[in-house]
């Protein structure tokens, strides 16, 4: 009977690593949003110290694994745990949107309306006097009393104003992505690296154009709709989803880029065997279709 090798890489800190980047990244991008307008702030540091982290934890550790597999220390029955990890992982990353969805869900379909005097909990309007209930709520009995909501919100202008909307060259964008990488897949299994090259290239440049215009879209949504954190449950549902999920987009495309890198400079992957490629290509197109979502929820219903 014969045995196959199964290779136990070494004791790891990268995990560690990464759960603090993680930590600094979202309390850094909380008080950074909340702080903006505040010159003396000093968030954005935490921010760029958890990125900065974050990145370097990630080169690391991918260099550490891409280093184990060129020397063929991965076996068949490792390379089958990658595929199994990586898809509990999207798995994981599905929940985790789930309970931000079904929150959204919630608060529209049930909190809102009950407050407002509606469904079988409707005697709550007594706890909140004169509410009406509607999606985005963009005003309250207590407006006026210190309590900012915004003066305008981020969800469909109609038609007359649709081509100057952000969100929808964001969706332009982000699914067009979502074709270049399949293409650049198609040319790698057809062992043509200059076309894998490019279209690789046209996705992470595609990756960086949307982080740019959700940028520009918060830009706007602080300096001319009065729309922050604190602007209600409007406010902290919109930031919280689009946050998240601009947070996985970067993720997605540093991870792109990383196998850009691989393909130009150390001549990397072949038609058989690429799937640190084929595992960041599910996760691009996981982040599409959560996009799709929330494009849906979020700015249009």
């Amino acid at each position: 009977m014969s045995y196959q090798k199964y290779y136990v890489p070494e004791d790891s800190k990268y995990p560690i690593y990464i759960a603090i980047a993680l930590f600094l990244l979202v309390m850094g991008a909380a008080s950074t949003i909340n702080d903006l307008g505040k010159p003396d702030s000093n968030s954005v540091y935490i921010l760029y110290s958890g990125f900065t982290i974050f990145a370097i934890t990630l080169y690391f550790w991918f260099r550490a694994v891409i280093r184990e597999h060129i020397a063929g220390l991965d076996s068949a029955q490792l390379q089958k745990s990658f595929v199994f990890g990586m898809g509990w992982f999207i798995f994981s990353e599905v929940m985790f949107f789930a309970a931000f969805f079904g929150a959204l869900f919630y608060v529209r379909n049930f909190s809102v309306p009950w407050l407002g005097g509606d469904g079988e909990k409707g005697l709550a309007n007594m706890l909140w006097e004169g509410f009406e209930a509607s999606w985005p709520v963009m005003s309250t009995p207590d407006a006026g009393s210190g309590y900012a909501l915004a003066d305008k919100n981020m969800s469909w202008p109609g038609w007359s104003n649709v081509l100057k909307w952000l969100p929808l060259w964001n969706t332009i964008v982000l699914l067009s992505s979502s074709v270049t990488v399949h293409f650049a897949h198609l040319a790698l299994k057809n062992d043509n690296k200059k076309s894998f090259n490019t279209w690789l290239g046209v996705t992470v440049t595609l990756a960086l154009i949307f982080v740019g215009l959700q940028a520009a879209e918060y830009y706007e949504a602080y300096a001319h709709y009065g729309l922050t954190l604190n602007s209600g449950i409007y406010g902290s549902t919109f930031f919280m989803l689009t946050g998240f999920h601009g947070f996985h987009v970067m993720m997605g495309g540093f991870m792109l880029a990383v196998m850009l890198c691989r393909s130009v400079f150390y001549n990397h992957f072949d038609p058989h065997s690429h799937f640190g490629f084929e595992a960041a290509s599910w996760y691009w197109h996981f982040v599409d279709v959560v996009w799709v979502m929330l494009f849906l929820f979020v700015y249009i219903l």
